[in-house]
């Protein structure tokens, strides 16, 4: 089996919409997002998405099938993403239970009211309680270091 990993080319982007189908339906935008992604013998099988919003970047969309799960390639995708794009501060909603996975990378927890507002806007249906939604915000700068 033969493993690549590396950002997609924005012709690639519905290759992550499809992927994406089994992860809340989600987009790509290809004039403010870059997506990085593991291929499998030619196959999408992680993504790691960055976004660029008006008043700072954010990574979603870590997001590996259940068939290709275990197998260390959602921290391939994040690793590829943080290695092209890890000069810029970036702030991820994370899952409680993936806090540590985060950790590595060097993201910490900061309080909700730290994430910027574009970025905090997101998760609105939360209302200020994202740790009730299952939600932690975090931030990685560029450093690897917290705020």
């Amino acid at each position: 089996m033969t493993t690549e990993v590396r950002e997609l080319k924005r012709e690639e982007f519905p290759l992550a919409e499809k992927l994406w189908e089994q992860y809340r339906g989600q987009k790509a935008d290809p004039v403010h997002e870059r997506i990085f992604g593991v291929f499998l013998d030619g196959n999408l099988a992680a993504t790691a998405r960055y976004t660029r919003h008006p008043d700072g970047v954010e990574m979603d969309c870590v997001f590996v099938p259940e068939q290709y799960r275990g197998k260390g390639y959602a921290r391939y995708a994040v690793e590829s993403l943080i290695q092209a794009c890890g000069s810029d501060t970036i702030y991820i909603h994370s899952t409680i239970v993936l806090i540590s996975f985060y950790k590595t990378f060097g993201f910490v927890p900061i309080p909700e009211e730290q994430l910027p507002k574009s970025i905090r806007e997101r998760f609105i249906f939360c209302f200020g309680e994202m740790q009730g939604c299952n939600v932690c915000p975090m931030i990685r700068k560029p450093d690897g270091r917290g705020p």
